[in-house]
């Protein structure tokens, strides 16, 4: 061995190799960053590269036989191995190999250091200069039962910036997350919500008086373009949140729509406390759990009390019910609640045709409720057209459009939400749906792993990511997603899915049992769903029916859900429940699983 390398410096064949891989690195270099500026394709320097690795072996047994010398190239026995000849060939490859090796290193620094910029600059110019984030408002008074004020305030002027003409403005759900962060680093945050400015301040409710300090920075420096403190009687609350929203629009330089904006939740009559019970309902509203959405309801109830032709009070009460129908209602509740909600959505759009809450929960409600969700998309389509700025409105759409069976158009939608919401766990998690429902598995994986990231208390991810596992064929996985989920009755429903799909048919087998005995009246389709994935149509079949007959909106979903429609795809009764659902005929809608070999579940005691 010792000879053999001894031989190969001799005849220079360690100065080629170096000389070629060095020559290759630096080209490479070199075709990387200007391919993109002459509009070369990305595949221009992998066949390079390729290319390069073909012709090394052929580059070597070139060096081994033959020398490159001043009198031309000659054949590597009829050159002295002592002689002068040889001695300046290995000073000429040694300065070729530094020429290159040098000329590497300045490409990389070059790449490094212009293309570090280049990105930071395009990262810049992709943030729309007239965009914001409203930071929730800090409560200075001191008492923290008066979080719901700075809260509604906050959300007071997200709405009004909303209206505000070719300003982008990011959503509750995202800009809420910087809660109570002492040490605000203004570039991380505006890098994250994709804004170039933040609307940041306090509040301090103090009896009849409120002083509000607000302040519009730049994100990327956290330099002030804007401050203003404002005090003021509390019945001049409304008239203070248009001016914030007007000073600000100023300072932006972007036009309002119409003229000043005008607060959507103020009394009709300008009852203050009305106000008050409406804003302390949203505060219990918003942490979307059982006891607090009855604390919600309260309020609601109060706010109309005090002025019974306060629309927003009945859309938002609508609003509540319809969420506790969808998400946490049993099936006696949602027979009575249900009814409710819609009464009180057509209430509140017969006070205000223009009411796009009240408009947006009749549609889920027509969708969700009255499983008719050819009515629910129209109905949507005009919320949404009330308010384009609002992201849950659009979620609503996107979420109907996919149950019809047209989830292409869902993700288009949902890009759009997650521009205005990036930071919502909840719309990550619907993406993702939406996604796994087309097929595009690894999309689904990411946008269900960012949510559970975002969100890993929610209920309900874990189960879908368990169900992009099982189709994925990927069942230790899928079992180790369906015991992360946090909701017991989705834990036995996913731990199901995920044993069936894995073999473990005694532990699916006990879990089916208790999601039976537990859930049956309440989540019927998730029953449905394990049927379907053990393939076993008939049960599936009864418990669709009987999740329709509950009203579980579960089964509104099967174009969405990756385990019922693509196991029961050829069965005729899947076109007769498509048709009580009034959603399009399974004949009518791609099937995005058909070019899947991706098996569903796993043979009996596969690991």
């Amino acid at each position: 061995m010792n000879r053999l390398f001894a031989e190969l410096k001799r005849r220079n064949v360690v100065r080629a190799a170096v000389l070629y891989v060095g020559a290759i690195w630096a080209l490479a270099q070199g075709i990387a960053q200007l391919g993109p500026t002459i509009g070369a394709p990305e595949w221009v320097t992998r066949g390079f590269l390729v290319a390069a690795g073909i012709g090394f072996p052929f580059w070597i047994a070139f060096a081994w036989y033959f020398e490159l010398t001043p009198s031309g190239l000659k054949r590597e026995s009829d050159v002295e191995s002592a002689g002068s000849d040889t001695r300046r060939t290995r000073r000429t490859l040694d300065f070729a190999i530094f020429g290159v090796l040098s000329i590497a290193v300045v490409l990389l620094l070059a790449d490094r250091l212009v293309g570090r910029r280049g990105a930071d600059a395009a990262s810049d110019a992709a943030i729309p200069q007239k965009s914001i984030a409203v930071l929730p408002l800090l409560n200075e008074s001191g008492d923290p039962q008066q979080d719901y004020f700075s809260d509604g305030l906050s959300e007071e002027l997200i709405s009004a910036l909303a209206q505000v003409e070719t300003l982008k403005v990011i959503g509750r759900g995202s800009s809420f997350r910087f809660r109570g962060k002492d040490q605000v680093d203004t570039a991380a945050i505006g890098a994250k919500l994709g804004v170039a400015t933040l609307l940041e301040g306090s509040v301090r409710k103090q009896g009849d008086t409120v002083r509000i300090v607000a302040s519009l920075v730049k994100a990327s420096d956290g330099s002030t373009l804007w401050s203003q403190t404002y005090d003021r009687q509390l019945k001049d609350v409304f008239a203070m949140q248009a001016e914030i929203a007007t000073a600000v629009a100023s300072a932006l330089k972007a036009k309002l729509l119409g003229g000043a904006p005008e607060s959507a939740d103020k009394p009709p009559g300008g009852n203050l406390d009305a106000y008050y019970a409406l804003l302390q309902g949203r505060f219990h509203a918003a942490r979307r759990n059982r006891d607090d959405h009855f604390q919600a309801v309260a309020f609601y109830r109060r706010a109309i009390e005090l002025d019974p032709a306060y629309s927003m009070a009945y859309a938002r009460l609508a609003n509540a019910q319809q969420w506790f129908v969808d998400w946490v209602a049993t099936g006696e509740e949602r027979r009575s609640i249900a009814p409710e909600a819609r009464a009180n959505a057509e209430k509140a759009l017969a006070l205000d045709p223009r009411s796009a809450v009240a408009m947006g929960v009749l549609g889920i409600n027509q969708s969700w409720s009255q499983f008719d969700l050819r009515a629910g998309e129209a109905t949507l389509k005009k919320a949404v057209a009330l308010d384009p700025g609002n992201p849950e409105t659009l979620y609503q759409l996107a979420d109907v459009t996919g149950c019809l069976g047209r989830l292409d158009e869902s993700v288009v939608m949902m890009r759009k939400v997650l521009a205005m919401e990036p930071l919502n766990a909840q719309f990550h998690f619907n993406m993702g749906q939406f996604l796994l429902g087309l097929g595009r598995l690894d999309e689904a994986e990411a946008e269900l792993r960012q949510a559970i990231d975002l969100q890993p208390s929610a209920a309900g991810f874990h189960l879908i990511l368990a169900q992009a596992y099982i189709k994925h064929a990927r069942f230790q996985e899928a079992l180790a997603a369906a015991r992360a989920e946090t909701d017991p009755a989705t834990r036995r429903a996913a731990l199901a899915m995920a044993d069936f799909a894995a073999g473990n048919v005694a532990a699916g087998e006990a879990e089916l049992a208790e999601t039976i005995r537990l859930d049956g009246e309440s989540n019927a389709f998730y029953i449905a769903e394990i049927y379907a994935l053990r393939g076993d149509a008939d049960n599936a079949f009864a418990w669709a029916d009987k999740s329709y007959a509950i009203g579980d909106p579960g089964v509104a979903i099967i174009y969405e859900d990756p385990i019922f429609a693509p196991a029961l795809r050829g069965d005729p009764r899947l076109a007769a429940l498509a048709k009580r659902l009034n959603v399009p005929d399974p004949r009518d809608v791609p099937d995005p699983w058909a070019a899947h070999a991706t098996p569903t579940a796993a043979p009996a005691g596969a690991r």
